[in-house]
């Protein structure tokens, strides 16, 4: 029992080849399919990512059942996703190629609706988040940006943004000097 628990069943080369083969597949295959972060992901998303672990999962292992195999393959996954997070945090070309660009879903207080089509949101999806970002509507937000990483980033119009302390502080010395300038002219 012992003996077949840690005896590898194919090379470690292989392995390590077959897992970081399935890496690539895998994030080719999820970059194609968009920037919807885990926070947006729909049940269906969750169903596909879970079979999908299952779908790979000998491809990952191969005929290897060890748990030096197993163990292999954890590590290997693990390594090769801090790599590519590094070279990504390091790199903008890595950045672009592997996360993709922004790409602009609000337009002076419009849709761009096809944007919407091909990132695969829906417009309640869009309303929500312009809601949890203070905005009321739509046509509120001088810019919305769906970031690589699956954020959605508004810039409310001029007019529709809260006064900040520094703009009532600048307001209050604006007023201060005017009442000094009718005080001295009375």
């Amino acid at each position: 029992m012992w003996h077949a628990m840690f005896i590898e069943q194919i090379p470690f080369a292989e392995k390590i080849l077959r897992t970081v083969l399935v890496y690539a597949l895998i994030a080719v295959l999820f970059r194609l399919t968009g920037k919807r972060g885990l926070s947006n992901m729909s049940t269906f998303d969750f169903v596909v990512i879970f079979l999908l672990s299952n779908v790979v999962q000998n491809a990952v292992i191969g005929n290897d059942t060890s748990l030096t195999g197993g163990v292999v393959g954890a590590v290997t996954l693990v390594a090769v996703n801090a790599l590519v997070n590094r070279v990504v945090a390091s790199n903008t070309t890595a950045a672009r190629i592997f996360d993709g660009r922004p790409t602009t879903v609000i337009r002076d207080g419009h849709v761009v609706q096809r944007a919407l089509v091909h990132l695969g949101l829906r417009r309640s999806e869009l309303d929500h988040a312009v809601r949890i970002q203070n905005g009321d509507d739509v046509s509120e937000i001088k810019k919305g940006v769906l970031e690589p990483g699956g954020q959605l980033v508004l810039s409310l119009e001029p007019a529709e943004q809260s006064a900040s302390k520094g703009d009532v502080a600048e307001l209050r010395d604006q007023l201060s000097r005017i009442e000094s300038l009718l005080g001295a002219a009375s």
